[in-house]
């Protein structure tokens, strides 16, 4: 059989290169979209040299048609893994615009191209932040959606937007859509290598690599936005997953829908979430006690957007795709400040 091309919006980034990395461990050919804003091309010089093939990266915006028209017809795509997007909460809610522009419009603009070319298979990267303030906890996919904040919204309008296209059977004929919205929680951690990992631009948003920083003196103390949530230490909690464990979710996922019957359509919506949270105290004295190394903090006020709790249940993922975290939390910190210890500022 026939290697798959599989096209990687947002290839370079942060998750996208760790799904390289699994793409190729599990035979799949990758192509990169990406237009580099919030990404480098050392990614994916490093993700090269982990597993030893080529990956093909044409540089641009998810939202340039003729871009997307020259790609779909002149490769051979079986499927798109989505990840192209804005991210922050609190940016966010400073510049909405921005978000729904990024995030919605070109969407829109990517899944025309795939209609047009007839590529109906599909994984986006959603968000654990389309639940909001959940009154059910741990959140399952059948949690009420309300978002707190524009990025959360972004992504919620794009679900229902692909949820349309399998409801409607827009153009389809006897080749329906096939998607999977991966819904993720808080990714940490890097690749075992400790040459790929998260590389924010400026100042992290993050809680771990907000820690590294610290950690390697690039910052004089972590800010703790909030120590009076309803929560056992008043910090919030989330849903840490290890970068790779949500890397290898989206290669199930993958998997799950080239399987499925070729007249069969679906839209499925899936967690990706370890399924317990952990404080933000408890997280800088399990880095501290894995590093030696204390992490001088300041509580300040609550940003806007954030929740007291997120954590989820990712009994679906088992039991469509097979899926399960195997990754540990002293894992997921070690490789995050082995990464960081390597790159102190970043690829920069």
């Amino acid at each position: 059989m026939d290697v798959q091309n599989i096209l990687v919006t947002g290839g370079a980034g942060y998750i996208g290169s760790h799904v390289l990395v699994a793409l190729i461990a599990s035979g799949y050919n990758p192509l990169v979209i990406d237009n580099f804003t919030n990404s480098s091309k050392k990614s994916i010089q490093n993700c090269q040299k982990i597993t030893g093939k080529l990956i093909e990266v044409v540089e641009g915006d998810v939202g340039d048609v003729e871009i997307l028209e020259n790609l779909f017809t002149q490769k051979n795509i079986s499927a798109v893994i989505h990840l192209a997007a804005l991210k922050s909460v609190n940016e966010s809610c400073v510049e909405p615009l921005k978000y729904f522009k990024n995030n919605v419009a070109n969407t829109l603009t990517l899944v025309e191209a795939m209609k047009r070319n007839g590529v109906h298979n599909l994984i986006f990267s959603s968000s654990a932040a389309v639940y909001g303030n959940a009154s059910v906890i741990p959140l399952t996919e059948n949690c009420h959606t309300k978002p707190t904040n524009p990025y959360g919204a972004s992504k919620l309008m794009c679900e229902e937007i692909l949820k349309s296209l399998v409801t409607t059977c827009d153009g389809q004929g006897s080749d329906p859509w096939k998607i999977v919205n991966l819904r993720y929680f808080n990714p940490v951690g890097a690749h075992e290598s400790g040459t790929i990992g998260e590389n924010p631009r400026g100042a992290p948003a993050n809680l771990v690599p907000y820690i590294c920083e610290v950690a390697n003196g690039h910052q004089e103390r972590l800010k703790v936005y909030g120590d009076d949530y309803n929560t056992p230490d008043g910090t919030g909690l989330r849903d840490y997953i290890h970068i790779m464990d949500l890397a290898k979710g989206h290669v199930s996922a993958l998997n799950w829908i080239l399987k499925l019957e070729k007249n069969e359509k679906c839209c499925e919506v899936i967690n990706l979430g370890v399924g317990r949270g952990i404080s933000v105290f408890e997280m800088v004295k399990r880095f501290e006690a894995i590093t030696g190394i204390n992490i001088p903090l300041k509580v300040t006020e609550r940003r806007p957007g954030d929740v007291a709790e997120s954590y989820s249940s990712a009994g679906k993922a088992y039991s469509l795709l097979g899926w399960k975290t195997e990754y540990s939390l002293d894992q997921m910190l070690g490789s995050a400040w082995l990464w960081r210890s390597n790159y102190p500022r970043g690829y920069e």
